[in-house]
């Protein structure tokens, strides 16, 4: 396994390993142990971990950290929103990985989790007990994990059936063409970089709704909630860069920039609301941003007051009461579908053939977006677009 980066312009300065590890997902002492193994190299060369980097200078990471056994107790700090016999809500910071895996062998949360619910080590997968969904390293926000074998099966249900309901808080760069839509577009892992998912044929299906919050100027920048109507890996931050908005501060998807220096990405798990896997009681929480993104929210609203140029807001939903698309919304996004499908035999014929992917054409985003009616009804509709995954709109 090798993955090669170019060093942006954003890490110019930055310590090797640091830089590897934010590139990489991988934790700071397991890229020092891959340095100090020769499994890191800059243009070529084993350099220390402590070498700053040039932008434009090549890395290369040569392995893997070393995978871990079944998961014990550590005493890894966990902030419990809400507990009971059954379930237990959690809000994980940013940094924190959610189970052990590749690269990160101790520390998760999954660790802490055991160490306060041993009986969590029963119940569902063993390597990562109590876990029925994730989110990213440097995401942060709430996160439900089941307590029983009885919520675990609830849960894996409830999220098959799409019936649990987790909303997100993105800030990315640019602004959107609409206030509202829903990215349709396959998920997978990326051939070029291993650690990456990206847009692909072949992929696993995967929609994200988008609603645009606020807009901001100077620099161009928008605050979006997301719903998430699969969950695939990295969902979100691949569907925004594929559309041409990386969110801001990801430095793995080209979302980072010196005019907002983040070392996260601004994307926070804020709503989270299911039916209890088994007293079918409504559950709904909320969590604020935490300090790091709201310092961010909070700067960019100064400056909008004090270039008398108040955010834009904008009130539309998403498509009912709580999101999601309507019966009239899913004809025209089927009919877009099967429009791409045929434009697209040619990717398809790459994965049968892995020797023609190379030649095969873009894959293409689907974005269901509201517009507004012109003449005298202003009443917003649906339209369908295709968006290359270079961002190419055609209609």
């Amino acid at each position: 396994m090798t993955e090669r980066f170019d060093v942006p312009g954003s890490l110019e300065g930055e310590r090797l390993d640091r830089a590897v590890a934010l590139l990489t997902g991988y934790t700071r002492s397991e890229v020092q142990a891959l340095v100090e193994a020769g499994a890191v190299t800059l243009n070529g060369r084993p350099v220390p971990k402590g070498r700053r980097l040039v932008a434009g200078d090549v890395l290369e990471v040569l392995a893997e950290p070393e995978a871990a056994g079944p998961p014990g107790p550590e005493p890894v700090p966990v902030d419990v929103v809400d507990a009971d016999e059954h379930v237990v809500v959690v809000a994980k910071p940013a940094g924190l990985v959610v189970h052990p895996g590749a690269g990160h062998a101790h520390g998760t949360l999954v660790n802490g989790l055991l160490a306060r619910f041993p009986e969590l080590a029963s119940v569902g997968d063993p390597a990562r007990p109590g876990i029925v969904h994730r989110l990213d390293r440097d995401t942060s926000g709430l996160l439900v994990v089941a307590r029983s074998a009885g919520a675990y099966d609830g849960l894996v249900r409830a999220l098959s059936a799409r019936e649990v309901e987790r909303t997100y808080l993105a800030l990315v760069w640019g602004h959107m063409e609409a206030p509202r839509g829903v990215i349709d577009a396959p998920i997978g892992r990326s051939v070029a970089r291993r650690t990456r998912m990206a847009v692909r044929s072949g992929g696993r299906e995967a929609r994200t709704g988008y609603r645009v919050e606020r807009e901001y100027h100077d620099p161009d920048v928008t605050l979006v909630e997301c719903r998430l109507e699969t969950g695939r890996t990295h969902q979100i931050r691949v569907h925004l860069a594929a559309i041409g908005h990386p969110v801001v501060g990801d430095a793995a998807y080209g979302g980072t920039r010196p005019t907002i220096p983040l070392d996260r990405p601004f994307l926070h798990a804020a709503g989270l609301a299911f039916r209890h896997p088994v007293t079918g009681e409504p559950r709904r929480y909320e969590l604020p941003l935490p300090e790091e993104l709201a310092v961010v929210l909070a700067r960019l609203e100064e400056g909008a007051e004090g270039a008398g140029r108040p955010p834009e807001r904008s009130g539309s939903g998403l498509g009912g009461p709580r999101g999601g698309v309507g019966v009239a919304d899913e004809r025209a996004l089927d009919e877009v579908r099967e429009r791409v499908a045929l434009e697209q035999r040619a990717h398809l014929l790459g994965d049968r053939h892995p020797d023609l992917l190379q030649h095969a054409v873009p894959l293409a985003v689907v974005v269901l977006s509201e517009e507004r009616g012109e003449g005298p009804s202003t009443a917003p509709r649906m339209s369908a677009r295709v968006i290359s995954a270079g961002g190419r709109a055609r209609t």
